[in-house]
């Protein structure tokens, strides 16, 4: 580890590696080449197996870092490209330094420098790479400054205005105590448990996942203003860094060695296309459900299924929990076009894709929430076709809620979360064999609900038979025709008949339309009654075909281990008390349902709870006349209080405007009601505050609200689903 800051109060050294002093330095290098050639840049490569930040690592030893300093581009115009409008250049002068919470110069760390083959200067910490925000290297170039923070969990330490933003707008919010105990446990060597260790090189290096551009003739000024208008960006970095603060005194582990889940994965989004020329800056909704995915041949089959691991190991005696998600999915698109003109883009557009998480250290709190930063693998469709399109997302802050294990070998029955992400589709060409960035296809902004089952091998469906269940289920309707986009939510009271496979459901629900002329309307008189069929759906597995829970919903007959079922595929807990169905194309006997999530819990049979606080996350599609909003509420809560409630939630919104043509970055925002609360009985609930209502159910053990979320304002009808998860 390294040395400790009493023993580190050294003079500091400013390493000189390009062009002289003084603000004038910067037109000494403005018609310089700046070239790093032989380096790794993301701009031309391009690769399913990274995030976004194509790191330049090679040839590093244990405890050294590379240094990339990145400036807007109408800083140093021939300067390297790269991505997000910036450019790499070589600093005039480097310098390292350990700080406190006041960001004041301590003196610098035991380092020694090199500058590698490509022109890169390279720092070794001699005692050990810095884990806490208390080491910082600082870069000039002409007169520009910028720093960036040591603790990098990739070790190519981009210097750059993200960066900065991280400095700036998180260590100086710490006190000087809080700061001291993120700086303890990071040199923690005494086997305490200290969960947080890892924390801050995720977030220095995950900054620079964000695929935000930085305009060409922005300012390091100008460029921070644009990161601190990106609602998204902002708030990650202040969940991630109050996330470092978490106590000691959390569980920080499953209680298995590993678990497996089943995922049940929905994002509604909404964004811009610029991939076909009559459309281009059009709006476009968007869904995305969680399907599996064909990977071996007809010969021998083999399936990729959406799913999430959790594992426990040691690091340092330190438990930690690892994540890693792989979730296939489809993808539907509805144009909206200036003029109320409408089109969809279905499979024959877009090919199954993939939502896959790069493994990394999460933290178990308290055996009910599950805390991660999660970084998104890039990933490419059409791949040496005529349109190979690259796909590449933001991180998110996970918040996610776990029930207790019910054993010593098992780990919890569910991980339940809501999260945003934005991202972009751009046109990749090949190029000496790498695969180059060119123009921008789409920007994409995601608001997302998954529910992570726990697989059990041999489950047993008839488990399921002779309960009762609360539905809640949201679904999304694209077409051109009369009325191109329809949301449709609804809650249900669903029986499964015992012995039979067969299950009685009946369902209310409201309809939220958009016609062809523009027109919005709302039908609140929606009712369904019919008869549903579950059975399993057996998994192919290396091990053989196996029942892990996985189900078919059907109206009619059984789709069987490979078939497409009349509604769609889910899956069940163990004990089968929460039941989870992405609708894929779903029609029941007499009518279209859609595209979406089905949400049903076995009833509960005491009452519903009256005092209690929640975690609220969930999506809401907003539409009036000429306009078209996404909203993702950000970990709000939900206080209970008897017979009334209390929801307040910032919130990430997206507004599309038809008539402009434009779709704004994510902006802040925030949903504050008192509600009267109303206790239905069998588990289901009702909030409601003027025009706002949210509407569904409670589980058994009162740990968990599933709602929709209906409301009007200004105009503006909007219809979404929440999942509210109890604190601990």
């Amino acid at each position: 580890m390294r040395l400790n800051l009493g023993l580190l109060l050294f003079s500091s050294i400013t390493l000189i590696t390009a062009c002289g002093f003084g603000d004038d330095a910067i037109d000494d290098v403005r018609n310089q080449p700046n070239s790093f050639s032989g380096s790794k840049n993301a701009v031309d490569d391009f690769s399913p197996g990274s995030t976004g930040d194509s790191g330049n690592n090679g040839g590093l030893a244990s405890k050294e870092v590379r240094i990339t300093m990145e400036v807007p581009g109408g800083l140093a115009p021939n300067g390297e490209p790269t991505r997000r409008n910036l450019r790499i250049v070589k600093p005039d002068q480097i310098r390292v330094y350990q700080t406190n919470s006041n960001l004041q110069d301590l003196g610098e760390p035991s380092i020694s420098t090199r500058t590698d083959d490509n022109g890169f200067t390279v720092i070794e910490f001699q005692q050990g790479l810095p884990l806490a925000p208390d080491v910082i290297i600082e870069a000039r170039y002409g007169n520009v400054t910028m720093r960036a923070l040591a603790a990098d969990a990739d070790r190519d330490i981009k210097i750059n205005p993200f960066s900065e933003y991280l400095v700036r707008n998180t260590i100086t919010q710490y006190t000087s105590g809080e700061f001291q105990r993120i700086r303890d446990c990071a040199k923690e060597t005494n086997n305490a448990l200290c969960l947080n260790k890892y924390v801050w090189p995720t977030l220095a290096d995950q900054v620079h996942d964000f695929e935000i551009d930085i305009p060409t003739g922005a300012s390091v000024s100008s460029a921070l203003d644009v990161l601190s208008d990106r609602a998204d960006f902002a708030n990650y970095v202040a969940s991630m860094a109050d996330y470092a603060l978490l106590d000691d005194q959390s569980s920080g582990k499953i209680s298995a060695s590993s678990a497996d889940y089943n995922s049940v994965f929905m994002g509604v989004e909404l964004g811009q296309t610029f991939l076909e020329n009559s459309f281009a800056q059009s709006g476009q909704w968007g869904v995305r459900l969680g399907r599996e995915k064909q990977t071996g041949t007809s010969a021998q089959p083999a399936y990729l299924y959406p799913g999430l691991t959790l594992a426990s190991f040691d690091i340092f005696n330190i438990k930690v929990t690892n994540l890693a998600t792989q979730i296939p999915y489809d993808r539907k698109t509805l144009i909206h076009k200036r003029g109320n003109a409408f089109f969809t883009r279905g499979d024959d557009t877009w090919d199954l894709n993939t939502h896959s998480t790069s493994p990394g250290a999460a933290t178990l709190d308290d055996d009910a929430r599950l805390l991660a930063g999660r970084a998104l693998y890039q990933s490419i469709t059409g791949k040496n076709s005529a349109r190979t399109i690259g796909w590449t997302r933001n991180p998110y802050f996970l918040d996610a809620y776990t029930s207790g294990a019910s054993g010593p070998n098992t780990g919890p029955d569910r991980a339940l979360a809501g999260y945003f992400s934005a991202g972009k589709a751009i046109e990749l060409e090949s190029e000496r064999g790498k695969l180059k960035r060119k123009q921008e296809l789409e920007a994409h902004y995601l608001s997302v609900l998954e529910l992570n089952l726990l697989r059990q091998e041999g489950f047993d469906a008839d488990t399921l038979n002779g309960r009762n269940y609360n539905t809640v289920y949201l679904a999304t309707r694209f077409a051109e025709t009369s009325t191109p986009m329809q949301v449709e939510a609804g809650t249900g009271d669903w029986q499964i008949s015992s012995g039979s496979g067969n299950s009685t459901i009946t369902q209310t629900f409201t309809t939220l339309s958009r016609d062809n002329t523009g027109a919005v309307s709302v039908n609140n008189a929606g009712n369904r009654s019919d008869s549903w069929i579950i059975t399993p759906r057996t998994a192919l597995l290396s091990t053989g075909d196996k029942n892990v829970g996985r189900l078919n919903l059907d109206v009619n007959n059984p789709a069987g281990q490979f078939g497409q079922p009349d509604l769609g595929v889910g899956a069940s807990v163990p004990d089968g008390s929460l039941l989870a169905f992405n609708l894929t194309d779903a029609a029941s006997t007499n009518d279209i349902i859609g595209d979406g999530l089905l949400i049903a819990a076995e009833k509960a049979t005491s009452g519903a709870p009256s005092s209690g606080s929640y975690r609220v996350q969930g999506f809401v599609l907003g539409m009036k006349d000429g306009f078209n909003r996404l909203i993702h509420l950000d970990n709000g809560v939900l206080n209970l209080s008897g017979a009334t409630a209390s929801l307040d939630s910032a919130t990430l919104e997206v507004l599309h405007s038809v008539d402009f043509e434009t779709v704004s970055v994510p902006a802040s925002g925030q949903v504050a009601a008192n509600l009267a609360y109303t206790n239905a009985g069998d588990g289901q609930v009702s909030f409601s505050a003027g025009d706002l209502l949210l509407e569904g159910f409670v589980t058994a053990d009162q740990s968990q609200f599933f709602l929709l979320y209906r409301d009007e304002v200004n105009g503006e009808e909007r219809l979404g689903m929440l999942i509210a998860t109890q604190l601990p």
